[in-house]
């Protein structure tokens, strides 16, 4: 077992570069980027980080030229022969030979696109710009790098002991989460960790802990390099950043409304299964199972993310039963904010109604709340998204406005176009 404080007081980020791989991402990144390389892989777009969490100021916290040096070190990076093996030969929700051929040839050969990084108002404005393939790429490193340089800007000036202290506490708070939930009937979770971290040697040892602590219970990772070197699943399906980059490219309202749905389609065309998961949230969850094709019915479960978790559940098995399906049949993934408490609860409303699954993210990975003075160490909200595809911006509506995303004028055609009505502002925590 890694001694996290150790490595953290004496550290030197050649010996611990914050992303130490290509496969230092999230598994829907890899089966999103084979879908984009098939079909999409001329298009440009541009990514940007978002920090919601304003009054924390990184520009402040995280030296410029720390921050560059992470970057560009995550520019030298390159496949590697075992983890090319590991892509190829692997068996990934049951199916061998997940990735093509093809799309792993492209993988070996390729590096992260330049990057732009200004300053403004205490927040770093970082942009991708670039064959959206390549700059696709950059979403998960980006976020871990911002989020570990922070931690290690808080940790900079604590000593040896202190750190130790730190550590235990917060392993102490893991475990005793681990512990609560590993009484729930059926209970199936996974890290989803990644692009909010502490740092990658402590989600390493959340993963670890999870092993151990929950068994069976414990799916697997998000965190492909993760995956590969602890011997367990690598999970996930797909994201907004599909449907939001579809419907920028979309020449008619028409032809803007049918967008999620053509995501599914393709999606489809790809993959099937457990991999087989609508997140219809994008343009709000209402609307989009309303207009939902008969076929989207067949599709094996959902990802409720920015809707009240209780009331997208409820949501959930309506729709089912309305056009004809089994809510007990059907798999559905909880995913925004989780933590021990929520998940218990959720459990309790809908075990034995719906298969359910957890992506547990932030709170597993990232959770000092309390632990330092100041509170420093509490985790932020903060993203990467398209902002851009073919020159026209993106635009998200999300079941909470407070998320929502893009020009004005374009929100609010969005929202003719999909006819979303009030929505209710929720706070969004992580």
């Amino acid at each position: 077992m890694v001694d996290i404080a150790t490595r953290v007081y004496n550290h030197t980020w050649k010996i611990d570069p914050i992303i130490r791989s290509v496969l230092d991402t999230d598994f829907y990144k890899l089966l999103m980027a084979q879908s984009i390389f098939r079909r999409h892989r001329d298009v440009q777009v541009t990514f940007g980080i978002q920090n919601r969490t304003t009054q924390v100021r990184l520009a402040d916290i995280i030296d410029a030229g720390e921050l560059r040096e992470q970057l560009d070190h995550v520019r030298t990076l390159s496949l590697t022969r075992g983890e090319s093996t590991w892509l190829r030969g692997n068996t990934f929700y049951g199916k061998r030979q997940m990735f093509s051929p093809e799309f792993v040839a492209w993988l070996e050969s390729f590096r992260f696109p330049e990057y732009l990084l200004e300053k403004e108002n205490g927040q770093y404005i970082l942009t991708f710009h670039g064959p959206w393939i390549e700059t696709t790429m950059w979403e998960i490193p980006a976020l871990a790098i911002l989020n570990e340089l922070r931690s290690r800007g808080v940790l900079k000036g604590m000593g040896k002991f202190e750190l130790e202290v730190l550590y235990a506490q917060a392993m102490t708070r893991v475990w005793e989460k681990i512990q609560r939930m590993k009484t729930l009937p059926e209970l199936s979770v996974s890290d989803f960790g990644t692009r909010r971290r502490h740092g990658f040697l402590w989600q390493d040892w959340c993963v670890q802990a999870m092993i151990e602590g929950l068994g069976p219970a414990f799916l697997g990772t998000s965190n492909c390099l993760i995956a590969l070197r602890r011997e367990v699943e690598a999970v996930g399906t797909n994201a907004h950043e599909l449907p939001m980059v579809y419907a920028a490219l979309a020449d008619s309202d028409e032809e803007l409304a049918q967008a999620p749905y053509d995501v599914l389609r393709d999606w489809q065309e790809d993959y099937d299964g457990n991999l087989l998961v609508i997140l219809p949230d994008t343009y709000g969850t209402a609307g989009f199972l309303h207009r939902a094709p008969d076929w989207v019915t067949r599709w094996t479960g959902i990802r409720i993310d920015s809707k009240d978790p209780f009331e997208g559940g409820e949501e959930a098995i309506a729709w089912w039963r309305s056009r004809g399906q089994n809510p007990r049949e059907k798999l559905a993934i909880f995913s925004d904010g989780l933590d021990d408490d929520k998940i218990i609860e959720i459990h309790r409303r809908f075990y034995s109604r719906m298969r359910i699954g957890y992506g547990w993210g932030t709170l597993l990975t990232n959770d000092f709340r309390g632990l330092t003075r100041g509170d420093v160490l509490a985790p932020i909200s903060i993203v990467c998204k398209v902002i851009s595809a073919n020159g026209r911006p993106t635009v998200k509506l999300s079941d909470n406005p407070t998320k929502a995303m893009g020009p004005p004028a374009e929100i609010e055609r969005y929202k003719r176009v999909f006819e979303v009505g009030a929505q209710t502002a929720q706070p969004v925590l992580v």
